[in-house]
């Protein structure tokens, strides 16, 4: 099945305790579409500039990622730099430069109108919902959004998030989204504003699915060493909704499997643990299927009892 994916890609100066990248590949819809290609075939609708190099690009179509939505304009690609905390729990953004994704106005192709899967990444409410209209065969439906847009647009947000199928935020987000410290308390109030499916990410202490008749929790996975956690909620995401996609999830037709919701919830921490292991996206260049099976079994393992 085919996943299409919205959001930015990006230039990234990162700085870990593990070292520094003056330049690296990064962006929300690299990150999700990269580990979702590991499931499924995902098509990205984004904009770059003209500085965006093309070993970039060829390392997105290498992995199968369609490019056809891939709109490059005159001037410089979405820049980000930050530094991270001695245990990588905080981050201070040093810099960022919208460039041509400040005009960013998604376009989508023809083709992938028909796409079953979308995942509307973290760009404004009013874009999102626009792109989900034009997604007349869709299927399963959702993505992200940040504290920014719960502040300052949360009319547009929760007209939009109304008509998604899940909605996936951390755990501070979703208690500024529902006014509500407890998290199960704020997960209720969240189910009530229109998705079926919440997942809310913990960062190293792992993620909890909520739907009105189950809650699932996993843990984080203990990696030895975590060199740069940038991109790791996204790459959940697209571990989450590339196995969804895979296994032809669908709420729609009876295809609606509760465990599976449970199985990509793992695949999504798998997928963001991996990301860790490596600098911006560079995991990804080497990682194989067989590896992220193997590391889905050991959550198995772990959380048997």
């Amino acid at each position: 099945m085919s996943l299409v994916v919205i959001g930015s890609v990006a230039y990234d100066a990162i700085e870990t305790p593990h070292g520094k990248r003056e330049r690296t590949l990064g962006g929300s819809c690299t990150y999700i579409a990269l580990s979702a290609s590991f499931f499924a075939k995902a098509s990205i609708v984004a904009v770059v500039g003209e500085d965006f190099e093309d070993r970039d690009r060829a390392l997105l179509a290498e992995k199968g990622v369609g490019l056809e939505g891939l709109e490059q304009v005159p001037g410089k690609t979405f820049f980000w730099s930050g530094v991270y905390s001695a245990d990588m729990n905080d981050r201070t953004t040093l810099q960022t430069d919208l460039n041509v994704f400040a005009d960013f106005q998604p376009k989508l192709p023809a083709a992938y109108a028909r796409q079953p899967y979308l995942f509307l990444g973290n760009i404004q409410p009013v874009l999102q919902n626009q792109v989900r209209g034009q997604m007349n065969g869709v299927r399963f439906v959702g993505g992200d959004t940040m504290n920014f847009w719960i502040n300052n647009s949360r009319d547009e947000l929760l007209e939009t998030i109304r008509n998604w199928d899940f909605l996936l935020i951390n755990d501070s987000e979703a208690r500024l989204l529902a006014g509500e410290n407890n998290l199960r308390k704020a997960a209720s109030k969240i189910l009530d504003l229109g998705p079926n499916t919440l997942v809310i990410k913990r960062g190293e202490y792992g993620a909890v699915l909520f739907r009105r008749d189950s809650l699932f929790m996993v843990p984080g996975y203990l990696l030895q060493d975590v060199f740069d956690p940038t991109g790791a909620g996204d790459c959940f995401a697209g571990g989450f909704v590339g196995y969804l996609a895979e296994r032809g999830f669908d709420l729609r037709n009876g295809r609606a499997d509760t465990q599976e919701l449970h199985r990509a919830v793992i695949y999504g921490s798998v997928m963001g643990s991996f990301c860790c292991e490596q600098f911006g996206v560079e995991r990804f260049r080497t990682l194989t299927r067989q590896e992220i099976d193997q590391r889905f079994d050991e959550f198995r393992r772990f959380t048997a009892f």
